[in-house]
């Protein structure tokens, strides 16, 4: 054991110094290269890493799979011992795929480690117990998950330990947790090669490995994908529909500290005849501030569709049959289509929580974490607002005004009010809010400012003040407002 210890700090050392990192390899490769292998296209990156430095050959072998001569890299007999590689005819081929991973912040994080990919045509099968590396869904909890430091955090379904890495800097310490032993083993491979230590790595399923504990941050990009049965752990539970995420969010207020976070990913059923947002509705648990957002939806063909092409699937001979069986599935179900999106907890014990369940299809300004708590503070603070209250308000700084009409006319058709970052969204508003949102600093109480606008606009008083206790809620829970 301690031999691969050493073998996996050599390994380690090895990368660092050929500066195996993103922007190391974004550097070599290029944008077109690096497009094409996003599009897992290998063969422009391939050209790239033709020469002979110790990065082109960690990316040759490592990233693109492709075997390399053993003098091409200087820590062959390192990787051996560690289990990385093997020696074949003189040359070295990976026996697991490692990348390096880049934080939201562009900072280098260090290396996960998974299965090797298996690309189409390859006419290889996952096996069932596969480990996949950082992807997509990955990158897009870790651009959700809040920036805030935290004493204790959970990372449920480490798979190769991608949050975990993500939170290196941010919780004092660390428990990972998965169903797979695969995966668990292959985490600590990827800790290893980052330099991370004493995670905590459990063996269990949801939340059984860390019964009677609480965390100040759980999250969680867990096996959500909804199928009629396919065997591929690192993407279906074994549980029916969407019921891993319904056990998640249910079951996270008894994991949570006071003030505790949880976020995670979530796949949800559109059942014919019931809103999704009722569904979503009846997961959350009581005592928590809750934020659920749908980004995308797809039919139940593209859904179909996507996870056929991920597990390498199309063209081969099952393919058609496969096909019909997620449709017969989704059929049985009643189901319309599935929702991909983020949900977001706090745990509060108030009786009357925050929550609002949205669809945001737009862009949105990266990483949702450096602002998501903004957000769950301006959804608490609408509940409590008024304009009787001594508080002040406070326009939010990333606001811009928009007025649309006909050139010369002496008063706009619209009046929009739109957020530069953030979430961009944007608001048509009437003269009293575009008035509040170009005075309001937090210094002022709300009241003589609304006396102020009627008198400039000749607007009775209480009808001025009746407009702004009607409409000043959804300003602040969308966050054009804040209550200092």
């Amino acid at each position: 054991m301690n031999d691969r210890v050493d073998a996996l700090e050599r390994v380690r050392a090895a990368f660092e110094r050929a500066g195996y990192t993103v922007a190391g390899v974004r550097e070599l490769l290029g944008p077109m290269a690096g497009g094409a292998l996003a599009r897992e296209q290998i063969v422009p990156a391939l050209r790239a890493t033709s020469g002979n430095s110790p990065l082109e050959a960690a990316v040759r072998l490592f990233w693109l799979q492709v075997p390399v001569p053993e003098s091409a890299f200087p820590e062959a007999e390192a990787l051996v011992a560690a289990g990385l590689a093997e020696r074949s005819g003189g040359e070295l081929r990976a026996l697991l795929h490692i990348e390096p991973l880049e934080g939201t912040d562009g900072s280098h994080l260090g290396h996960v480690v998974s299965d090797l990919k298996v690309r189409p045509g390859e006419g290889r099968a996952l096996r069932p117990d596969h480990v996949v590396g950082a992807g997509g869904a990955s990158a897009s909890l870790a651009q959700l998950v809040i920036h805030r430091p935290v004493d204790n955090a959970l990372d449920l379904g480490t798979g190769c330990g991608v949050q975990a890495l993500h939170l290196r800097d941010r919780a004092a310490r660390i428990t990972a947790t998965d169903l797979n032993p695969r995966a668990l083993a292959l985490a600590r491979l990827s800790f290893a090669l980052s330099g991370l230590k004493d995670v905590e790595l459990l063996e269990g399923s949801l939340y059984e490995p860390v019964k009677d504990r609480r965390f100040d941050l759980i999250v969680s990009n867990p096996p959500f994908v909804i199928s009629p049965g396919g065997g591929l752990v690192y993407r279906e539970s074994g549980l029916p529909g969407d019921e891993v995420c319904r056990r998640l969010v249910g079951g996270a207020a008894e994991r949570l500290t006071a003030g505790g976070w949880c976020q995670m990913l979530a796949n949800w059923l559109h059942i014919d005849g019931v809103p999704w947002q009722e569904r979503l509705a009846e997961w959350l648990p009581q005592g928590c501030d809750a934020w659920v957002v749908q980004r995308d939806v797809q039919d139940p063909a593209e859904y179909a569709e996507l996870w056929l092409r991920d597990s390498c699937e199309v063209g081969s001979p099952e393919y058609a049959a496969r096909y019909e069986a997620w449709l017969d599935y989704f059929e049985r179900q009643r189901a319309t289509g599935v929702g991909f999106g983020w949900i977001t907890l706090r745990r509060t014990e108030t009786d009357r929580p925050a929550v609002r369940i949205e669809e945001l299809r737009h862009a949105v300004e990266q990483p949702v974490g450096a602002y998501v708590a903004r957000i769950l503070d301006g959804l608490t603070a609408a509940r409590r607002f008024s304009t009787g209250c001594a508080q002040p308000l406070r326009t939010a700084v990333d606001i811009v005004q928009e007025q649309i009409g006909l050139p010369g006319a002496e008063d706009p058709e619209r009046i929009v009010l739109r957020q530069r970052g953030g979430l961009r969204r944007a608001a048509d508003v009437g003269t009293v809010a575009a008035a509040l949102a170009g005075v309001c600093d937090g210094t002022i109480p709300l009241p003589p400012l609304l006396d102020a606008i009627a008198e400039l606009t000749g607007m009775p008083a209480r009808q001025v003040h009746d407009h702004a206790e009607a409409v000043l809620p959804e300003l602040i829970a969308d966050g054009f407002f804040e209550m200092p």
